[in-house]
């Protein structure tokens, strides 16, 4: 069987991330690389195609889920229980805690199934209005989103923990809840980076007051995520295994009935589908990268590395997260091509399957904010803070995302 070389993996791989940065669409970025590191690796073209569409085989599991999971998306999104959510949650801890309500916000809203990006941008407007109240700069605003949303987004029903449990062959429920004490940790270091920077920066001296709308519930807005987890806790609890395939769309139908809002479901459908459809695809792109970096010598090169380095077999979990994260600055991205690339060899380090989804999946969160990716326009976009002052952010991010990364692997990898 061809073997290619770690070198031409590691050629690939580069080509696609600096095609990314480059403003490249990731997706092709991704597709050329795998095809130029599987030629220079030294197998012919049949053979890197075949390698190729072997990866994009093996990620076609966690796509499918992704996109039924754009059903619960799009009904917390569009009917505005995502807004709803936030807003009581603000509301209760009020402007003296506002740091505090910001961040459990957008963690809240990650973590039954929103995604990161679209959670700061949902919170965005309240919070700035909340900001200007409490004094606080735009930096500590968005810090406390993100890191908040950071928090959530490691123990939810979003792409990454789907991708990772799919790969991995562990319940999402399980993944879910394994990181719930480094989500903790994550909660509390993004308050005390936010409270630090809370004086520094451009200040927040305008945002237009929120037009009221009518919103549901919040029983209602929290119904459809609590159906979907309780289904997902069934195989844990009681042994009965409902896949997210159903359990999340179920979720989100159930959600727009109690909303009184069945008559709007095929819109909140179309609009989950378009928000997942750039995810599904962006995951054929990881595959085929994938799929030659497994054809290739590079995890053996890998495990020898850290063998020779005396540093213990799992931290090659959180770290291949890092790097992947950091090249494509995406933490769906980054824990998919990191699961499907290393997977079988934590495995065959005697790593429980569990415990090595957790790590990997935390140390996605490190460095996926990096200027390459949209998450970092998107989210400077939501709160109009300055280019300068949104870089500024980065090493703030990454200790939060260090933060989780490095509990989870001492729970996983140290004590466990």
């Amino acid at each position: 069987m061809i073997e290619i070389t770690a070198l031409g993996a590691l050629f690939g791989l580069g080509i696609a991330i600096f095609l990314i940065i480059k403003k490249v669409q990731p997706v092709y970025s991704l597709l050329i690389g795998a095809t130029l590191g599987g030629l220079i690796g030294g197998a012919n073209l049949s053979s890197t195609v075949g390698f190729m569409i072997g990866g994009v085989k093996d990620i076609m599991p966690s796509v499918v889920r992704i996109i039924t999971a754009g059903i619960l998306a799009g009904v917390l999104i569009k009917s505005g229980a995502a807004n709803k959510i936030a807003e009581t949650i603000i509301e209760k801890l009020g402007t003296k805690r506002a740091i505090l309500a910001l961040a459990i916000s957008t963690m809240l809203l990650t973590s039954v199934g929103v995604f990161i990006d679209v959670a700061v941008i949902t919170v965005s407007s309240i919070a700035l209005i909340m900001g200007k109240k409490a004094n606080l700069s735009r930096g500590a605003v968005l810090l406390a989103m993100v890191g908040g949303g950071k928090a959530g987004n490691i123990i939810s029903p979003n792409p990454n923990t789907i991708a990772a449990a799919g790969i991995f062959k562990v319940e999402l429920s399980s993944l879910m809840l394994a990181n719930l004490i480094p989500a903790i940790f994550g909660l509390i270091a993004t308050v005390i980076l936010a409270s630090y920077i809370s004086k520094k920066g451009e200040m927040i001296d305008f945002a237009e007051e929120e037009i009221n709308v009518e919103r549901p519930s919040f029983f209602t807005s929290i119904l459809g995520p609590i159906v979907t987890i309780s289904l997902l806790s069934l195989r844990p609890l009681v042994g009965i295994s409902i896949d997210p395939l159903i359990a999340l769309p179920m979720g989100g139908i159930v959600g727009t009935i109690a909303m009184g809002k069945t008559k709007k479901l095929n819109a909140y459908m179309n609009y989950g589908l378009g928000k997942m459809t750039g995810v599904a695809v962006l995951l054929i792109g990881t595959g085929a990268v994938a799929g030659i970096i497994k054809a290739s010598s590079l995890k053996d090169v890998t495990v020898s590395l850290l063998e020779k380095s005396g540093l213990p077999a799992y931290l090659l979990a959180p770290i291949s997260g890092i790097v992947m994260s950091a090249a494509t600055a995406s933490t769906t991205a980054g824990t998919s091509v990191a699961s499907e690339t290393f997977a079988p060899t934590l495995l065959a380090l005697g790593i429980k399957a569990l415990y090595g989804a957790a790590m990997v999946h935390a140390g996605a969160t490190v460095l996926d904010h990096l200027p390459h990716g949209s998450f970092f326009h998107a989210t400077a976009g939501a709160t109009e803070i300055k280019v300068g002052d949104r870089l500024k952010l980065i090493p703030y991010e990454t200790m939060i995302g260090l933060v989780l990364a490095v509990v989870s692997t001492i729970i996983y990898g140290v004590i466990l």
